[in-house]
């Protein structure tokens, strides 16, 4: 729905953070209206997925987007190998969920970790043969043009968002990341968009079809409050949540600042921890300051996650950057009243600012004050409006719709070869 433009006369400078694009909303159109009526043949496929972190997923978007779809597309059928960082985790040596999961060496550092994995990784599938090679995220796009030219392996590629333009990035690796951008233009025998706005900008810088995949939201697991008392100070209903990678384009000092104006006696839980990102973490802190409303919980996930969620008043998503966000679906799939910056992603959610889903300016600590204010003084109201937007969101996100409409891609991408005649195991009805 939006159209994220990188022309330099929309780059937002705000309170001295980094630059980042302002992301513009365009027209919206229904997940999955390029696919052919049509499908391929099915049969069983190979596939690789490189550049995730790993799975099982503990925290961040692509691993969760990741491990979604991959045990999907497992379930249906296909042999699917992701690729992991020993950073990331136990690797379940038996595999999870029926995917096959294999460890590749790295170099754990901020600029090399990503692209060395993505590197290792795409050497080992190769020589397993797959039929599609499937990156996630723009830096392994560096790394694609091996299995394309290479091998008979289709290159899939899927934009979770413009990381090019991430404020943790200094100019260096923008640079290298704006090459990055380029490939994942012209590399892959096909791009995937997890957002309008993405899939609309390949179109307009690329002149390149995207397919339109959004990403899905599984249904809410309530949980009793247990831990967060304990270990955090916080009442069920009695805190505002925040939930992301403590980096600079997810505004989370925007919203301390915002928050600290705010007169009422809600706190305030920031979920998350630092992504290559202590100096930032640091300034958050700063900018918490005495004020013990405020909490830090680290990175949170499984049943602890899903208690924080379950107990919280509301959601914030103050990010000036995105792709399509999994914690905003996530909270309003718990029935949380969100607000969230006017960002075009978030705008394809939400739609327009109402009760239960309510939108402030981007970048605009003013507007955030009043917004968070509006918002606790009908907490009642907000609520059951946001009881609405949850049954609305889980009905259009799918992570069921989205990988039938991946496995229909690869299916028309792929070779028909004559190998591999394995029966096609049985299947429950969509």
């Amino acid at each position: 729905m939006g159209h994220p433009n990188l022309q330099a006369e929309d780059v937002d400078q705000h309170a001295g953070s980094p630059a980042v694009p302002r992301q513009r909303v365009l027209p919206t159109r229904a997940p999955g209206a390029s696919a052919t009526a049509a499908d391929t043949a099915w049969r069983p496929l190979r596939i690789a997925m490189i550049g995730q972190k790993g799975m099982p997923a503990t925290y961040g978007g692509i691993e969760r987007h990741v491990e979604e779809m991959a045990s999907r597309l497992a379930s249906y059928g296909h042999e699917v190998t992701v690729y992991c960082r020993r950073s990331y985790g136990e690797t379940p040596a038996d595999g999870y969920r029926g995917v096959r999961l294999r460890q590749t060496h790295t170099i754990a550092s901020k600029h090399l970790d990503a692209i060395v994995h993505a590197a290792t990784s795409t050497v080992a599938a190769m020589t397993a043969r797959p039929d599609i090679v499937h990156y996630h995220g723009l830096g392994p796009a560096l790394v694609a043009p091996l299995p394309r030219a290479l091998s008979r392996a289709r290159v899939v590629l899927t934009v979770h968002g413009l990381d090019n333009q991430r404020g943790k990035w200094g100019l260096a690796a923008r640079a290298v990341l704006g090459s990055a951008h380029w490939f994942s233009g012209y590399v892959p025998h096909q791009r995937v968009a997890v957002s309008q706005g993405l899939a609309a900008h390949y179109g307009t810088r690329f002149g390149r079809p995207t397919t339109y995949i959004p990403n899905g939201v599984n249904p809410a697991r309530p949980v009793r409050a247990g831990q967060i008392q304990d270990r955090f100070g916080l009442t069920p209903g009695g805190y505002l949540l925040l939930v992301g990678r403590l980096v600079p384009e997810k505004a989370a000092d925007l919203l301390i600042r915002a928050f600290r104006r705010t007169e009422t006696p809600m706190r305030l839980a920031i979920v998350g921890g630092s992504s290559f990102t202590d100096d930032f973490v640091d300034r958050l802190r700063r900018e918490a300051g005495a004020d013990d409303r405020i909490v830090f919980t680290g990175f949170a996930y499984g049943d602890l996650l899903a208690e924080l969620y379950s107990g919280a008043a509301g959601f914030v998503q103050p990010s000036r950057l995105e792709g399509l966000p999994l914690t905003l679906l996530e909270a309003a799939a718990y029935g949380l009243p969100v607000v969230a910056s006017d960002i075009a992603p978030h705008v394809e959610v939400l739609r327009s600012d109402a009760a239960g889903g309510r939108l402030f300016r981007d970048g605009d600590e003013d507007d955030l004050v009043r917004v968070l204010t509006s918002l606790l003084a009908d907490l009642p109201g907000e609520r059951a409006a946001a009881v609405a937007l949850g049954e609305r969101i889980t009905g259009r996100y799918s992570w069921d719709t989205a990988a039938r409409e991946l496995e229909r891609l690869y299916l028309r991408l792929a070779p028909e070869p004559g190998r591999r005649a394995r029966a096609r195991p049985a299947r429950a009805p969509d």
